[in-house]
This record gives C-alpha cells, sequence and structure tokens, in this order.
C-alpha cells in the first residue's frame, strides 16, 4: 500500500505543528505581559493588586451592639458599622483605625438619597469588603502596618462624625443627625476589644473620613493610654476654603447648608463667631487646635476638589472645563494656571501646619483623590514618588521617627512617577 503522505507533504506539517506551538507560545506571553503591566494612567483605579501579590482579604461587617439605644444611628435610624480584622505577631497590641470617606448632604433632598446608600444606612452597607491599601494584611503592599489591628469605621451620618442634633424630625420627615454618637458608640466597643491595651496607635481617613480624622485627632488621643505612641494621617482631607472659577465660594456655601444643618457650630467651640458656620468645618481651621501629631496627605491636584471646589456645578456653564476635570493631561495652558494657583492656595493653608514639631506631609503632584486606600498608589511599582519614597514609606518613616517627613513636590508636570487617574464619570458629591 504506498504511504498516504509524501515525503514532502510530511515536512510541511511538521513545519505547521511547529509554527502553529510558536503561535501559542506568543499568545501565553502576550497575555502574561498584559496582566503584569498595568499603565500609569487609569479610569478609576481598581482597589484589588494587580502586580504580582495575594488577592485581598475580604473582612466582615459588624453592627454596633445596642446603638439604637444610644441614639448613635445612621440617617435613617439603622446601627453603624465597622469591619475589624485582628493583629497578628508583634502586631497584636498595635491598632489603626480608618474613616470611611464619601462627601456630606447638605439639604433634605441630598440626606434622603443618603439614606438609600450606605453613606446613610447600614442597611445598604456591604457584608463583606476589601482590605487593601493602608488597611492591607499583605506586607509586600502594607511594609510598616500589615500586622496591626485594622478597622474600618463605616461613614453614615452625612457629617464626618460630627453631629449630635436631638430630634430626628427634619423638614418634616426623620433624619438621625448623629455622627458624634456613633463615633463615641464604635469607640466604645473598641476600646474593651483591645485598643485601650493599644502600645501604638494610628487614627487615618479619607476624604470626608480625612476630615473627620481632624475632628477626632485629640480625642482618639484621650482615649489611650498616656504612654503609647498615638499619631493621625488625614488622606485627601484637606478641603481649601477658595473662590471657584466664577468667583463664588461654592465649598463654604455647602458646609454652612451642612453645618447649619447639623448644629455643628456647638462641636468647634473655638471657632470664632464673627465666622460663617461653615468656615469652622474647613480643615485650615480645625486643625489649628490638634496637639496630637498628625500627617497631611494630599495630592496638589486633588480630582475631587478640582470638580467640586474649584469647577463645581453652576461654575462652568459652557462646560468648557468638562475634559481637563476628568484628565488633567486635556488641560489648556490656561486651565493649568488656574490649577498652579489652586496647588498655591493648598501651600499656603499648610504653611502654619508645616511648622509643627512631630507634623508630617506628602504633597505629591498627581491627579487623583484617596492615595491610602488604592493599592497600586500607596505602595506598588506604579506608586507615585518623592525623592524615591512611596506613599507607605513615607508615612511610616514618619509614623516610626526614622526621619522627618515633610515632602512638598515640584508642579505638575514635574513627576513621572505620578499615578494619575483618567475619570471616566464625573465624581458624584455625595
Amino acid at each position: 500500500m504506498p504511504p498516504l503522505f509524501s515525503a514532502p507533504a510530511l515536512h510541511r506539517r511538521r513545519l505547521l505543528r511547529h509554527a502553529a506551538a510558536f503561535a501559542l507560545v506568543l499568545l501565553a506571553v502576550a497575555l502574561l505581559f498584559l496582566l503584569l503591566v498595568h499603565p500609569r494612567s487609569l479610569g478609576t483605579p481598581s482597589p484589588s493588586p494587580s502586580y504580582g501579590h495575594r488577592l485581598p482579604t475580604l473582612v466582615d461587617l459588624t453592627l454596633v451592639h445596642g446603638a439604637k439605644e444610644k441614639g448613635a444611628v445612621c440617617l435613617d435610624g439603622t446601627p453603624p458599622g465597622y469591619h475589624w480584622l485582628p493583629g497578628f505577631g508583634d502586631g497584636s497590641n498595635k491598632w489603626l483605625l480608618h474613616l470611611e470617606g464619601g462627601s456630606w448632604c447638605r439639604n433634605r433632598t441630598s440626606c434622603d438619597h443618603r439614606k438609600k446608600t450606605s453613606l446613610g444606612s447600614s442597611a445598604y452597607m456591604e457584608t463583606r469588603v476589601e482590605f487593601v491599601g493602608i488597611l492591607s494584611d499583605d506586607k509586600a503592599q502594607n511594609p510598616d502596618f500589615y500586622n496591626w489591628n485594622k478597622v474600618k469605621i463605616r461613614y453614615c451620618d452625612g457629617a464626618s462624625l460630627s453631629g449630635n442634633v436631638q430630634d430626628e424630625h427634619q423638614y418634616g420627615a426623620t433624619f438621625f443627625f448623629r455622627g458624634q454618637r456613633i463615633w463615641e458608640a464604635v469607640m466604645a466597643e473598641l476600646l474593651p476589644k483591645g485598643l485601650a491595651r493599644a502600645k501604638q496607635a494610628f487614627l487615618t481617613g479619607c476624604s470626608a473620613g480625612g476630615l473627620s480624622t481632624y475632628i477626632h485627632c485629640d480625642d482618639f488621643r484621650a482615649l489611650l493610654p498616656k504612654d503609647s505612641t498615638v499619631k493621625c494621617l488625614a488622606d485627601g482631607g484637606f478641603f481649601l476654603d477658595v473662590e471657584d472659577i466664577s468667583g463664588r465660594r461654592y465649598m463654604r456655601g455647602f458646609y454652612n447648608d451642612v453645618a447649619r444643618q447639623q448644629d455643628l457650630r456647638k462641636r468647634f467651640p473655638g471657632c470664632s463667631s464673627d465666622m460663617e458656620p461653615g468656615q469652622c468645618f474647613f480643615p485650615q481651621e480645625v486643625a489649628k487646635g490638634i496637639t496630637t501629631p498628625m500627617f497631611i496627605l494630599n495630592p496638589a491636584y486633588d480630582v475631587w476638589q478640582i470638580e467640586h471646589v474649584l469647577t463645581p456645578d453652576g461654575s462652568d456653564p459652557q462646560n468648557l472645563w468638562q475634559d481637563c476635570r476628568m484628565d488633567i493631561t486635556k488641560c489648556n495652558t490656561k486651565q493649568l494656571e488656574i490649577l498652579q494657583g489652586f496647588r498655591k492656595s493648598l501651600l499656603d493653608a499648610i504653611s502654619e501646619f508645616k511648622k509643627k514639631r512631630g507634623w508630617g506631609m506628602f504633597i505629591d503632584s498627581c491627579f487623583i483623590h484617596c492615595q491610602s486606600m488604592k493599592s497600586l498608589a500607596w505602595h506598588s511599582p506604579s506608586a507615585s514618588r518623592i525623592n524615591n519614597k512611596t506613599v507607605a514609606e513615607a508615612v511610616g518613616d514618619w509614623f516610626f521617627d526614622r526621619r522627618e517627613v515633610k515632602e512638598i513636590d515640584c508642579e505638575y508636570p514635574c513627576n513621572p512617577t505620578c499615578y494619575n487617574v483618567v475619570l471616566e464619570q464625573p465624581y458624584q458629591e455625595g
């Protein structure tokens, strides 16, 4: 019987098999490359790490016991909550608390909407959340605090844990403005779990939670042993009292509404009586009385503030800032001049705190918001650096007194390591 294939045909088949195998190898290499390499400018960054470390730990929600009896409730009357990841090894007697952010509500409409979200009701809170960035228990992601007790305190009162209005009947509806009571109830629950015996403790917060950190930093210090090391960090929480591009002080008006609604003037007795109530709520005023060591972590071009403080609704009727406020690389020369002025306003506002002994700061020239809660921005090959230090390294150096950390970056676009976000849609106010 003659052979089915001639020698040349067999040779061609072998070549085809080798070519197919080589193509598969190339495809596998390409896929691996896509998985391992990530660009510096992305959409709203995923909190999950994608650079070779293990997946984040999921931590269950705990509702505060007996909160309703204390009146320490969310906007809708549900109990507040937190997520606790116990420490291990030499971190078992060290505690890091993180106050969640999420803007504020200023009137019945915005607070009513908020009641139907996790920012106003524990009924809508996720039962498990990922612990990433400063909350990560992976040493590669969080070298200095990975094995500490870590607690994420959920935000559901609409005023940075500062209100305490007894009457829940507002605007002909029911709203509980009880942020101060929530703070006290959560602390009362954590102290017997080990916080009261902490050798080292660190109160942190992001955005509206960063403002909460300024408000409660000294309160936190007062709860803990005098011989323990206690410090605080506010990330993306230094909101500025400046004019927007139309010449209005939009953010002051916003804060005035929040302060009047939740009767906040009594929360800040040191605030001058000739100031508007909202002025007392700005970090520049709150921070003046803080005696506990504080770290100010803020991008000079905070993407949330560019949108809601500098170019808020109504300030840009022709939508000239629409592209710039979503992607800093699309800002024109005039817009960049205005952004540099905004950066100068931030540096002027924090200048008095730069002189305070024991305080630290990291002001990078990036277009981002809340860097401590994004694993890629906190500590990764893609993280922004000042003097070759990531945010995590700078914060660790400051907390453990390895060096003085008062880092202020040069103007955009000078820092090639910046991790700049590109928004796919605008940030929501709350």
